[in-house]
């Protein structure tokens, strides 16, 4: 089993960054595809950025690519989610997730494991 716990959410202002961890447990982490997917109050979770299980492999949605970048350590069974240039439309629950495959996953029934949420509020 993996537990997944979010940190590093925050009240910032637009323009400024933020970088989320998410720390998981189990031994099984480091063979995981990883992704952080997001919900604004009133809608849909959206995805938002994927990591392959070495790191090899990325993708972003449109909203926020060349803005966020998803990393990972296997050595501390973390994955990041760096944002940059926050902007309000930013603002929203962020969870992190895990696939039980190797490969880039961005659909939100490929992941099978879920993190409790870390809020981003971003003001203008």
């Amino acid at each position: 089993q993996v537990q997944l716990v979010e940190s590093g959410g925050g009240l910032v202002q637009a323009g400024d960054s933020l970088r989320l961890a998410c720390a998981a447990s189990g031994r099984t982490f480091s063979s995981r595809a990883m992704g952080w997917f997001r919900q604004a109050p009133g809608k849909e979770r959206e995805f938002v950025a994927a990591i392959s299980w070495n790191g090899g492999g990325t993708a972003y949605s449109d909203s926020v690519k060349g803005r966020f970048t998803i990393s990972r350590d296997n050595t501390k069974n973390t994955v990041y989610l760096q944002m940059n240039s926050l902007k309000p439309e930013d603002t929203a629950m962020y969870y992190c997730a895990a696939t039980p495959g190797v490969g880039i996953a961005v659909r939100q029934y490929e992941y099978n494991r879920w993190g409790q949420g870390t809020q981003v509020t971003v003001s203008s």
